[in-house]
């Protein structure tokens, strides 16, 4: 990790494990972690789900935003983001300065499966969370693949097999940009 002077920045769909990968890769490198909605709830000083029924989408999004900017210099890094990160141009480009960008992917069948253990996805109250799941995954899917340098399915995989794949590709690669799993 020492050869690194950059972030890795994971994105990916809600239940994809970006804040559990998050903190592995922390714990492996040493590195500090920062989560782009654990510090938008740290502002607004509410939970996810209250920003969004409170103030709406696009404010937390603007929050989101800003999150991202307050990281810009900070070197090495584990950023992780919120599942819509990839939607705002803006956001891509300010993660692409930061860093390597991975995209945690993952079935639908698992995706859905792990959401369901938590209450807390403010997108997914709806009457149909299934549905929902698939028609955001479907549009988002576009924007991860194409603002990831490496993309790692963590379908069938443990948090620290995911976080060693991260940093074998990465180190594999020189900075880990688009390539792919294989």
């Amino acid at each position: 990790m020492n050869k690194r002077r950059d972030a890795i920045a994971l994105i990916g769909f809600m239940g994809a494990g970006k804040s559990s990968v998050g903190r592995t890769l922390a714990r492996i490198t040493g590195l500090s972690r920062f989560d782009t909605d654990e510090m938008v709830a740290a502002r607004f000083g509410l939970t996810i789900s209250e920003i969004f029924a409170t103030h709406g989408e696009e404010k937390f999004r603007e929050a989101e935003t800003e999150a991202l900017r307050e990281l810009s210099g900070k070197g090495e890094m584990i950023v992780v983001t919120g599942g819509g990160v990839v939607l705002r141009p803006e956001n891509v480009a300010l993660l692409r300065e930061l860093g390597t960008i991975v995209y945690l992917s993952a079935d639908e069948e698992t995706l859905f499966a792990r959401i369901s253990r938590r209450s807390t996805r403010p997108l997914l109250h709806t009457p149909n969370p299934r549905a929902t799941l698939t028609e955001l995954l479907a549009k988002r899917l576009p924007f991860y693949r194409d603002a990831a340098d490496v993309e790692v399915d963590t379908s069938q995989l443990r948090h620290d097999e995911v976080a060693r794949t991260i940093l074998n590709r990465i180190e594999e690669h020189g900075d880990g940009r688009k390539h792919s799993q294989g």
